[in-house]
């Protein structure tokens, strides 16, 4: 007897998640296997922002909090916009989530209706596409490819709009590519949004400050766009405290209530403790973090050159985040070490499985020809993973 709903059938399982898994499950039984697969920075809390959580503690913070953040962590949020965005949202125009994936599927429940249409420029990070189908959404993939960098065209984005229309969602630096947008690219596509100002843009920047070649930027700086965009980051990956679950969102008032009415029904507010050390984070310099961001790149230097001589890999050099998603397209229709690979995640088994190497296959992220490795590792694991890669291709 199935009485699951229809909602939760449609759904997949997250595929990063699936493979760590069995990454863990190899390791269990002794293998050796080097996990390339979650997202999640290896560096420590920055000490400073550890303190602020035990001083909180100490205090004795421990109540539930308000359903959209401290009023004074939203004021820092809106400070913080403003200093490294040019940004001007009020503190009511600000929602606190518990993580971004919150935040986003907060705006995606608040504004679709059944069939209503998301453009996602393919690659996407997995969960915007069952984000998109569990709020009744339908999924407009653009696809784009390692030579254009995976980025969408003005062009693209014209012919993708229709009458249903309802929201844009993307991300810069982007998941799983690296892709960095310019501001010069933003604008184009900007110019093509305004025209239709009832499309809801979801700018996710989560990856906002690992960024290696240009400053960042942000599409709702635009004003001609700024009513309709709806600007997505949290403390997560810059100041690595993804476990803290703290995302946070700006944007319209209309849409911020909204999403203050959903979290309120759903989680509430989130955690206390997290949101005083999130205070602290997000009101420091960025210039506190440039460890972390100079050893990504010199990580991205690393695995870059060393992707380059594996046979068959086609990579580009991400200009953000810490993956890559380089096009193995080549082995499709070979069989290595007796498995025939037939799209990526057959080829992504076939490295845990073999050289007990863990990476994410694309179809989930919308491109079958490539897979995602994080750098978020060791130097020393990079090495050996890129070396056990290369042997099993041999």
């Amino acid at each position: 007897m199935n009485i699951l709903s229809e909602r939760i059938n449609r759904l997949s399982y997250s595929q990063t998640f699936v493979m760590s898994n069995k990454a863990r499950e190899l390791k269990a039984q002794g293998i050796n296997v080097i996990s390339l697969t979650l997202g999640e920075p290896d560096f420590e809390i920055p000490e400073f922002v550890r303190e602020s959580a035990i001083k909180a503690i100490n205090n004795g913070v421990k109540s539930y909090t308000p359903v959209p953040g401290y009023l004074e962590l939203r004021k820092a949020i809106a400070n913080k916009f403003k200093r490294d965005n040019n940004l001007d949202y009020k503190p009511e125009q600000i929602i606190v989530s518990n993580g971004g994936k919150q935040s986003i599927i907060n705006v995606l429940l608040s504004v679709l209706n059944d069939g209503d249409e998301v453009i996602v420029p393919a690659p996407y990070w997995v969960s915007y596409f069952e984000m998109v189908k569990l709020a009744g959404g339908e999924n407009v993939i653009v696809e784009t490819n390692i030579d254009t960098d995976f980025k969408i065209t003005p062009e693209q984005l014209e012919n993708a709009i229709t009458s249903k229309t309802k929201a844009f969602l993307f991300s810069s630096p982007c998941n799983p590519s690296g892709t960095v947008y310019t501001k010069d690219e933003l604008q184009s596509l900007a110019k093509v949004l305004s025209k239709r100002p009832n499309i809801v843009i979801i700018s996710d920047e989560i990856y906002e400050y690992i960024n290696y070649e240009s400053k960042h930027e942000s599409i709702a700086q635009f004003p001609e766009v700024f009513e309709q965009t709806v600007t997505i980051n949290g403390v997560s990956k810059s100041y690595a405290m993804t476990g803290w679950r703290i995302g946070y969102l700006g944007g319209p008032k209309w849409l911020t209530e909204a999403c203050d009415k959903i979290q309120g029904q759903m989680t509430s507010g989130a955690n206390c403790i997290a949101q005083m050390a999130s205070i602290t984070a997000v009101e420091a310099d960025p210039s506190n973090i440039n460890y972390m961001i100079e050893g990504f790149k010199s990580r991205r230097d690393l695995v870059y050159n060393l992707l380059k001589n594996i046979p068959g890999f086609k990579v580009n050099k991400p200009a953000g985040a810490f993956y890559f998603f380089p096009d193995i397209s080549y082995y499709f229709g070979k069989t290595i070490q007796g498995t025939e690979i037939k799209n990526s995640d057959d080829f992504a088994l076939m490295l845990l499985e073999k050289a007990h190497v863990a990476t994410v296959g694309g179809v989930s992220f919308g491109d079958s020809n490539c897979i995602r490795l994080s750098y978020a590792a060791s130097e020393q694991e990079l090495i050996e993973a890129m070396k056990r890669i290369k042997e099993i291709l041999s």
